[in-house]
């Protein structure tokens, strides 16, 4: 049996807003953006060449045994792309406040582009305040 991580619920404070950010500035697909009953609205965003979306919602009840995160709480969400610099540069084009690219290693964080695979990010977050990280990976998730 797969146990496939197929959505995430992302808590802000304005679904328009964050609806238009991950659209507009992050380049997501809108899905679904619907109410599921009178008083509640789902929009499912997904990244380019994703396989999990994201979930932006309004009115739901709480899931049983779940508690609802803060807007803005949710942090350490990661992207994987095969060209850092590009990412960057294209989130930066659409607006988006993202740092420079940084790599990791035994000394901790640094600017540049890392030499080892895996190593290297930058970072970003929503209008609530909700943090991704971007990740370059040697190759699309479909050949690793």
């Amino acid at each position: 049996m797969e146990w496939t991580l197929e959505l995430i619920g992302v808590p802000v404070t304005d679904l328009d807003r964050a609806k238009s950010f991950y659209k507009e500035q992050c380049g997501f697909r809108v899905d679904i953006d619907a109410p599921f009953f009178d008083g509640a609205r789902f929009i499912q965003l997904t990244p380019p060449g994703s396989r999990c979306s994201i979930v932006l919602e309004s009115g739901m009840p709480d899931a049983p045994g779940q508690s609802r995160m803060a807007p803005g709480s949710l942090q350490g969400l990661q992207l994987c792309v095969t060209d850092i610099e590009a990412a960057r540069a294209e989130l930066a084009e659409r607006g988006v406040d993202v740092t420079p690219v940084t790599h990791v290693g035994a000394s901790g964080w640094a600017e540049g582009r890392g030499k080892e695979t895996w190593t290297s990010f930058l970072f970003f977050r929503d209008p609530d305040g909700n943090g991704w990280a971007v990740q370059e990976a040697p190759a699309p998730l479909a050949e690793r």
